[in-house]
């Protein structure tokens, strides 16, 4: 069976690529998203559990059974090491994982979501085409801190572990600006939705 066309979907921390995810997914899209097969991975009875607890200990394991992920990131800020060792385990796993789904797409298009997708070096090889949500960093910090309350030097500290604004753009096919309104957005996703299907080659809907 032919592989799904694939658009892969990424942002900073704050961006909204989440929103624009949702909003592909209202339209029709798959949305596989690799932060829900993470949190899946690391939930209770994930798979990665084992693995995890076996590498960190039981400090980065709550009481349920789930990876502590405040004590995970205090680990990783605190010892940089300790996220290549995390993403060693994990990142094998996503991949075999969204690779999985996105076989399985029933859509025309697949949207990848991968907040790391320009860090990880394999963007051109998974996707047909780069979408990147963008939005000024200082409403990055002002999205985080509203919804996370993180201090702004634990937002920066995140931001400078991921590619930088320019970076993003620079490998984008599309770019949805999210500097405005959740409307204004939306306008945009429906837009690409119309362009990705037909890139797809289902015209029926455009």
């Amino acid at each position: 069976m032919k592989r799904p066309y694939v658009v892969g979907l990424s942002g900073g921390i704050g961006s909204g690529k989440s929103a624009a995810a949702d909003r592909f997914a209202h339209l029709g899209a798959t949305l596989v998203d690799t932060d829900a097969i993470a949190h899946a991975l690391t939930g209770p009875g994930g798979a990665a559990m084992p693995q995890i607890a076996a590498h960190f200990g039981s400090a980065c394991i709550t009481a349920d059974g789930r990876m502590d992920r405040e004590a995970m990131r205090a680990l990783v800020f605190s010892r940089p090491a300790a996220r290549r060792e995390l993403e060693a385990i994990l990142h094998p796993m996503i991949r075999t994982e969204s690779d999985r789904q996105v076989a399985a797409a029933p859509s025309p298009y697949v949207i990848l979501a991968i907040p790391l997708l320009v860090e990880s070096g394999t963007a051109r090889a998974r996707c047909d085409r780069i979408c990147i949500v963008d939005c000024p960093e200082a409403l990055q910090i002002e999205r985080v801190r509203a919804r996370s309350g993180l201090e702004e030097a634990q937002i920066l500290a995140i931001m400078q572990a991921q590619a930088s604004r320019a970076e993003r753009l620079a490998v984008a096919d599309d770019v949805i600006d999210n500097s405005t309104t959740l409307s204004a957005l939306h306008a945009q996703v429906d837009i690409l939705h119309a362009r990705y299907l037909a890139l797809a080659g289902d015209t029926t809907k455009v």
